[in-house]
């Protein structure tokens, strides 16, 4: 293909392509995009490519092109919607100290008391089980209990983070 033939088929088939693009991706920024990338695409190739044969060139170069922009699209979108609602719950979210104050009240005394020894002093199974009174396998399944409750209470962590 000559330089000549790449102009010709920029002036004959962009209008075309456009139109494909846009039928497709439903956004003219996106279309405009996947036109220059397929022209760019087939400039790189210029000499590879025949000159009678740009036109299915660059309509099977703009449909890769659509491809991969619409799963682009689709994971961009996903982040924007997850940073939206990350903006939305940051501001109306209480602080975390008083979401875990909360929660830890609706515990019954034993449970609250054992997850605090285990989580916020860091006192091993065993030391719980002497301070306490109770034995080893209670204090595990008291632990157990309180976190899951906690973790019922509270629901997920990046809500009130």
């Amino acid at each position: 293909m000559t330089a000549a033939e790449y102009n010709t088929s920029v002036d004959a088939h962009a209008d075309g392509i456009y139109r494909f693009a846009l039928k497709h991706l439903r956004d003219e920024d996106l279309a405009k995009d996947v036109v220059q990338e397929s022209f760019a695409r087939l400039w790189s190739r210029i000499d590879q490519v025949d000159g009678a044969k740009a036109k299915s060139y660059l309509f099977t170069t703009a449909h890769h092109v659509i491809v991969d922009e619409a799963r682009k699209g689709t994971r961009v979108r996903r982040m924007e919607e997850h940073h939206e609602d990350m903006r939305h719950t940051s501001q109306s979210q209480p602080d975390l100290k008083e979401v875990l104050d909360a929660a830890l009240a609706t515990l019954p005394a034993i449970q609250r008391s054992v997850v605090l020894l285990r989580d916020l002093e860091g006192y091993a199974y065993d030391e719980i089980a002497e301070l306490t009174g109770l034995n080893l396998s209670q204090v595990k399944v008291y632990i157990y209990r309180g976190r899951t409750a906690l973790k019922e209470y509270i629901g997920q962590l990046d809500l009130v983070i």
